[in-house]
């Protein structure tokens, strides 16, 4: 039976976030995110788990190509690196001064807006 994932999963990371990886073959590697597919619960990491894609013939590439990129990798890998201290951290939401729900760093306490403290 397939897994029943929330219509609008919370996502602890965004577009623009610097990340660290928890596992697989990129482990403690740090890359800015790209894309966030919040459905299949993945996202996509500057220069980390590239795969080789073969490109069919075609009038651009006569004899057809290969080209590397990037491919997605699952969000529960991915820790938000805390713009503050470079250090890994979880994220948690709390509301600002102006009463709006903001994520914030729970190592150091300090709100984080678009991968900036």
């Amino acid at each position: 039976m397939k897994q029943d994932i929330k219509k609008n999963p919370k996502i602890h990371i965004r577009k623009g976030d610097l990340v660290k990886v928890l596992s697989g073959k990129h482990r403690n590697k740090q890359g800015a995110v790209l894309e966030v597919c919040p459905k299949e619960y993945r996202a996509l990491i500057a220069g980390m788990n590239i795969i080789s894609k073969h490109i069919k013939p075609s009038t651009a590439h006569p004899k057809g190509t290969i080209i590397k990129q990037e491919a997605p990798i699952h969000i529960s890998n991915l820790m938000l690196v805390d713009p503050a201290d470079g250090q890994a951290t979880r994220i948690g939401r709390k509301y600002n001064e102006q009463g709006k729900l903001q994520r914030y760093a729970k190592k150091t306490g300090n709100f984080i807006e678009n991968g900036k403290a």
